[in-house]
């Protein structure tokens, strides 16, 4: 009796991992192998930066906010102290939108605070 592979379920695996290492350069688009380990590595790559793109996106509407409150005479954390004192409940992205587009707003804001 011939040994039973399964040959339908490996290739399914085989053509979802070419599928996502379409775009790749060299043999790492169509060697097996040699994607595996690609695709592997993006989807390490994908998961940590999921998690890496929120710091990151923090720490950028921190600089915004503090580049906003110094034009008041305020360093970063004197304003978020008196933000937090005067019970304004906007986010660090909504303030750091605000000091980025809508200056005459962050302002409104810094006066109230002050």
């Amino acid at each position: 009796m011939p040994r039973s592979v399964n040959s339908v379920a490996s290739r399914a695996r085989r053509k979802r991992i070419m599928k996502q290492a379409k775009g790749f350069f060299g043999r790492r688009k169509n060697v097996w192998t040699v994607a595996k380990n690609a695709v592997e590595k993006a989807m390490v790559y994908a998961y940590r930066d999921r998690k890496a793109k929120k710091r990151n996106f923090r720490a950028l509407w921190i600089m915004r906010i503090n580049a906003g409150a110094r034009q008041y005479g305020l360093s970063y954390s004197q304003f978020m102290g008196k933000v937090k004192a005067a019970n304004i409940e906007l986010n660090r992205k909504v303030l750091a939108d605000l000091a980025a587009n809508h200056p005459e707003a962050f302002e409104a804001i810094v006066n109230q605070v002050k």
